[in-house]
């Protein structure tokens, strides 16, 4: 190491205000741990309320849908507009916003804080939404904070802190540090600063440690054994591939498309909108039985674990409780749903290929439908293999994500949360010109 070199990084080392800053960071990245563990607490009491709730009376989803929609709707546009959807398009949007006021409110600490408090309420009233985009967001929104406690290095400020919390908000969410660092590389930014991957590593480690200590290393589906032939494997791939990227494609789509497309209601109606999406929802959950409300963790995790599938019926009224929940104007996210439909959607097509065991076919038709929705095949795979902890199907679940994102391409041309990101940054230059 040159003399110069040697002397910038030892006084980096005696310098109180660089130690200061790395107190922040990693002070900051154990209140990204803290905060989605406590989501993730929160999310699992609100789903086993509405759980109990429907297995004595079915029927109440009826009342408590619709009106818990329209409450959810008027809070968020009354106090964080900025908190609806998923919180991942908002995160990507403000890495190329200029405006510093704009990023601080959208990513601020209440808004964050907020669209959790808003996630848990939606769990309790039967919507099909998911806790790790908008954890993403509140993570993002905890890094973005740090800028105001402290002057950090130029690389950092910009991009480098909100990549930063974005990846540690889904390694802590989801128990999976390398997705967490792909997912930044791949989905967030789609390209990547050689100096701040120091900065989003630390995020990751110490956010993820953090999360491990208070719940316990755990696999986010538990273990799963699914092995196969090769030879057999590859009328699973093309099945799932192909299965997956068109149901992963159509949703993309109906998100992206209907979004635009229901644009004026939602201005103009924003609660009739709300009132006809908690209805749709609670019919939806009462021809499920059910198991369209919440998350889906379960239903996925019996199709993994045990091969059930829920019925044939179920992928496809998760993935339409999903967008009518998408689609309404609440906070919440689509990873935990996509999840659940994938693992399913593979459990009922796997009598189809009898020489492949249903673990197999089940695991490759998550990753399918997942990577039909992203079009992230990396970081498909990468998650799919953590939470499974499973690594014997790498290459069958490369090929199949790679197969899934070029159908789904067909379907939706921009991977869903660019174009959400965009349509987002759409918004913003519309609302300057109106100002």
């Amino acid at each position: 190491m040159p003399r110069r070199q040697w002397r910038r990084t030892y006084r980096q080392l005696r310098s109180p205000t660089a130690w200061k800053i790395r107190a922040l960071f990693w002070g900051g990245a154990v209140l990204i741990g803290l905060a989605a563990t406590i989501l993730a607490w929160a999310s699992d009491c609100a789903s086993a309320f509405i759980q109990h709730l429907t297995m004595t009376t079915p029927w109440i989803t009826l009342i408590l849908s619709p009106l818990g929609l329209v409450t959810i709707v008027w809070l968020t546009r009354r106090f964080f507009p900025d908190a609806q959807g998923s919180g991942i398009p908002q995160a990507i949007a403000m890495l190329d916003v200029k405006d510093k006021r704009r990023r601080a409110e959208v990513l601020g600490l209440g808004s964050g804080l907020f669209k959790g408090a808003m996630i848990v309420l939606g769990l309790a009233c039967g919507a099909s939404i998911g806790r790790e985009g908008p954890t993403v967001h509140i993570a993002a929104a905890i890094s973005h904070s740090l800028s105001k406690l402290a002057r950090f290095p130029g690389y950092v400020s910009q991009r480098g802190l909100i990549l930063a919390g974005s990846a540690a908000g889904l390694s802590a969410a989801f128990n999976t540090p390398l997705a967490g660092i792909v997912f930044a590389i791949e989905e967030m930014s789609r390209s990547f600063e050689s100096r701040t991957t120091g900065v989003v590593f630390m995020g990751v480690i110490v956010a993820g440690m953090t999360a491990l200590a208070l719940q316990g290393n755990y696999a986010y589906f538990g273990t799963v054994s699914a092995t196969t032939e090769p030879l057999d494997a590859i009328g699973a791939i093309l099945l799932c591939g192909v299965a997956g990227g068109l149901l992963g494609g159509l949703f993309s789509g109906s998100l992206v498309f209907g979004g635009q497309y229901i644009a004026r209601a939602r201005r103009e109606h924003p609660y009739l909108l709300a009132l006809g999406c908690g209805m749709t929802i609670a019919l939806i959950g009462l021809i499920s039985g059910g198991t369209t409300y919440g998350t889906g963790y379960e239903q996925a995790r019996e199709a993994l674990m045990h091969g059930e599938g829920g019925g044939l019926m179920y992928p496809l009224l998760k993935l339409l409780a999903t967008t009518v929940s998408y689609l309404s104007g609440i906070p919440g996210g689509i990873f935990a749903p996509s999840l659940s439909a994938g693992a399913t959607l593979g459990a009922e097509l796997s009598p189809l290929l009898p020489n492949a065991p249903v673990a197999v076919v089940a695991l490759l038709g998550m990753g399918g439908y997942f990577a039909g929705v992203v079009q992230s095949p990396v970081t498909t795979v990468v998650i799919v293999m953590e939470m499974t902890d499973d690594q014997s199907l790498l290459l069958p679940l490369m090929a199949t994500a790679l197969l899934a994102q070029w159908v789904s391409r067909h379907l939706c041309p921009r991977p869903i949360y660019l174009a959400l990101a965009r349509d987002f940054l759409a918004g913003e230059k519309g609302r300057d010109h109106r100002g």
